[in-house]
């Protein structure tokens, strides 16, 4: 919302700077987005009074205007309609700068010099107003500059307003804070005005037939006005607040909405049949035009605002084509009500319309506000648009509000909000925001919220008022006193430490929506009975494609990698810590902790010691294999069990440590890549949390160096190609007899002299005791029933031609 200081300081007094006052609101809660100082820069464009006005010899619509800027006489060429002789308008004259960032230069038109621009409202950005130039007020001195002569200087809050903040959203909502917050009482307008003869009871009649749907209504009416347009004051502060000027009438019922946070509505009287108001329920299927001149169709739930015959208004959203305000109206009914915000709600979102009136009343007004606002719209009329007001006011208020008394209890204050204010000091703040306050014992004390306060209904809307005007900052920080299980510590530094991982080996964290789509499991090609199908379905999801929680991550960083390819971003390595939602038997879902990395583009870029390299299955394995190390956890195994779900068939494994599942890698399958609208090849780690903790080494010791040479071997075998290199490994260490210090498969080799479906794996085995220096027969021994141990198990045989090595 838009607020302007300088109509706030009618209100309250402001010793602040604009800064400070943003400062302070934001600190309690009422977050300033933004200052927008205005006019500052129309102190280079003075009055200036037309003295003579002459036909311009090359063009018929412009004339040329002999002006007295003050120090001199300077003649502009002009084409506004309006300018006469005498009149006082605002003038720029060369090297002026205007707020749209134009610089005014001496030029020729049409061959006539013009030494400066008569301006517009709109060349100044004081209003929309393009009809013809800005008339001055008479007594102005030509030479004045314009911003001081009319106080133009404002500063423009931008003040963004959480729901339940409805009673801030107008000027003297945002006063009476800033009132709260430096000791300053408000000043409401003051309210006087002359009534004719007429009686309004004998002009209008009010019925209320649904008086939930409105449980106040109050009506006024002025007889004999002129509609014309709003003079400049109401013009300038209904464009800073965002609202178009219409004429004199209308705009005071937008005026007073931003003033007071009253939505108003006027009624061109002789258009209301009957002059009777009928508030009820529409009928179904019934149409109404509204005044944008659309169609609305209505049903029995949307509350009508009707004359004798017909519906005038969607009640507390907008008016109807039928009653409109128009030039030839002489004689309007003002309508100032309260509705029922739900009832509101629905309509505006079953109607597809929401305007000012509707944000207001489906938030909830102030029901006591509504004839203040009423009477201060009457006044303004009689001073703005003339006219006679009909005595008394109509006010259909079957069941007067009454304050609510919530009990405070000060301990609890302070227990909640860990501070130690004692009651007298609570007190204060609560009745600076216009509460009644009656201490009732010692601990506790009775409150009464204002009615313009409907945010205010238990205990602990009063401590968080109670916390606003002390200052959260002034709240002193402190831990919880929670001892947290140890599990959740472990899993905690297991989170950081794999986190710190990936991000030396270059990957960024992402954070993505827990809630995705239900197709998700089509695309992953995920079975009837799989688990990625144990959906947990949203009760009021934000949209079908985000209507269900989570069953697992990898969708969340395909999406992620969509997105960012569409920005021209390819080369991606990303990973994310969460947690997957599976339905389970009970209420609640199973919550599975789970590390997802994605690596897709380049494996390794361009260097001038190295060409590039497209990302492949080994470079996601190394990852898990880095992770795996790292965290101390030695012996795991990849193996191609069962296929998993989205993965690509043939370039997968499964992770195992002592027989049990810690993870998965693999090639993201091309049907999922083309689900998700991704392009290059993906490669997936998944890590489960769980399965990891009780195997993480948390304390690593140290490894004294060897005091022994090692002895190394290399061997080559062909093997048939489906078989797991892993497994051979997995011979060498158990036939070692616990000399063997490590395994390394450095080459494998497809082609000549290898059959189609085989594969020669070399393999370096290296040696070595803790306690003496191996010998070669000791070596040989072992080195040879490893190879026959190979051989038995494997059906694999050395390559010929290629000896083993020492």
């Amino acid at each position: 919302m838009r607020i302007s200081l300088s109509w706030l300081r009618e209100f309250v007094d402001i010793d602040q700077t604009p800064a400070e006052v943003a400062e302070s609101l934001t600190m309690a809660g009422l977050e300033v987005e933004g200052l927008e100082h205005r006019a500052q820069n129309l102190n280079d464009v003075t009055a200036a009074r037309i003295m003579d006005i002459r036909p311009h010899p090359g063009a018929d619509r412009l004339s040329i205007c002999q002006l007295d800027a003050g120090k001199e006489e300077v003649s502009v060429v002009c084409g506004a309609p309006n300018i006469r002789k005498g009149d006082l308008a605002p003038l720029a004259l060369p090297g002026t700068t205007l707020p749209n960032g134009m610089v005014i230069k001496e030029s020729r038109i049409q061959g006539e010099i013009s030494h400066g621009m008569l301006l517009a409202e709109d060349e100044m950005g004081l209003t929309d107003d393009h009809a013809g130039i800005m008339i001055l007020p008479d007594d102005l001195t030509p030479g004045q500059p314009l911003s001081s002569a009319l106080d133009l200087e404002d500063w423009i809050l931008e003040v963004s307003l959480s729901p339940n903040r409805i009673d801030c959203a107008s000027i003297v909502g945002i006063a009476r804070e800033i009132g709260a917050l430096t000791n300053k009482k408000i000043k409401m307008p003051e309210i006087h005005f002359e009534e004719s003869d007429l009686l309004i009871e004998d002009l209008a009649r009010v019925a209320i037939l649904d008086s939930q749907g409105c449980p106040r209504y109050t009506a006024g009416l002025v007889d004999h006005v002129k509609i014309g347009p709003s003079p400049f004051w109401m013009r300038y502060r209904l464009h800073v607040s965002g609202i178009r000027s219409i004429n004199n009438v209308v705009d005071i019922t937008n005026y007073i909405l931003i003033e007071l946070g009253q939505p108003l509505h006027a009624f061109d009287y002789h258009r209301l049949a009957e002059g009777r108001i009928v508030v009820k329920r529409a009928e179904n299927n019934q149409v109404f035009t509204t005044l944008d001149n659309q169609p609305r169709y209505l049903d029995d739930r949307m509350l009508v605002i009707c004359d004798g015959k017909e519906p005038v208004a969607l009640a507390g959203i907008m008016g109807g084509l039928n009653s409109e305000i128009t030039e030839d109206t002489a004689t309007v009914l003002i309508e100032s009500a309260y509705f029922d915000p739900a009832m509101i709600r629905r309509s505006s979102k079953e109607l597809s319309l929401t305007t000012e009136a509707s944000y207001r009343f489906e938030r909830g007004i102030d029901i006591q506000g509504v004839d203040l606002a009423l009477k201060r719209s009457l006044m303004l009329i009689a001073q703005l648009a003339g006219g006679d007001i009909a005595k008394g006011v109509i006010d259909c208020y079957p069941r007067p509000w009454s304050p609510p008394k919530i009990t405070l209890r000060v301990d609890r204050a302070n227990e909640i909000l860990g501070t130690g204010i004692d009651m007298k000091q609570m007190a204060d703040h609560l009745s600076s925001l216009n509460m009644a306050v009656k201490v009732v014992s010692k601990d506790q004390m009775e409150v009464s919220p204002p009615s313009f306060r409907v945010d205010i209904t238990r205990e602990a809307d009063l401590v968080e008022e109670v916390a606003r005007l002390f200052g959260y900052n002034n709240i002193p920080v402190t831990l919880p006193a929670i001892r947290p299980a140890e599990e959740d510590v472990l899993e905690l530094l297991l989170r950081d430490r794999i986190k710190s991982i990936l991000v030396g080996i270059g990957f960024s964290e992402v954070i993505t929506y827990s809630f995705i789509s239900p197709k998700s499991a089509d695309i992953m090609g995920a079975g009837e009975n799989s688990n990625l199908r144990s959906f947990v379905r949203l009760l009021n999801p934000l949209s079908q494609d985000q209507s269900v929680m989570r069953t697992s991550l990898i969708p969340g960083l395909l999406s992620t990698v969509r997105i960012n390819s569409l920005r021209d971003q390819n080369d991606i390595r990303v990973f994310e810590w969460g947690k997957a939602y599976i339905k389970g038997d009970g209420e609640l879902p199973r919550e599975k902790q789970v590390l997802v990395a994605l690596i897709t583009g380049l494996g390794s870029r361009q260097e001038w010691y190295q060409e590039p390299r497209e990302a492949d299955f080994f470079d996601i394995k190394g990852v898990a294999e880095d992770i795996l190390e790292e965290l101390g956890i030695g012996g795991a195994e990849y193996k191609r069990s069962s296929p998993k779900e989205g993965l690509d068939p043939r370039e997968y494994a499964r992770i195992f440590h002592s027989g049990s599942e810690i993870g998965a890698i693999g090639q993201v399958s091309k049907d999922v890549l083309e689900g998700y609208g991704v392009e290059k090849k993906a490669f997936i780690l998944e890590l489960y949390i769980e399965a990891l903790l009780s195997l993480v080494v948390w304390v690593k010791n140290f490894t004294p160096l060897a005091k022994f040479p090692s002895v190394r071997r290399d061997i080559s075998i062909v093997v048939d190609r489906s078989l797991d290199s892993a497994m051979i490994v997995s011979i060498v260490k158990k036939m070692g007899n616990g000399l063997v210090e490590s395994v390394d498969i450095f080459d494998a080799y497809q082609g000549k002299g290898i059959a189609p479906q085989e594969r020669a794996l070399a393999v370096r085995i290296s040696y070595r005791s803790k306690e003496r220096t191996l010998t070669d027969d000791e070596v040989n021994e072992i080195h040879g029933g490893i190879i026959d141990e190979i051989r038995r198990q494997t059906g694999g045989r050395l390559r010929e031609g290629v000896p083993e090595t020492d």
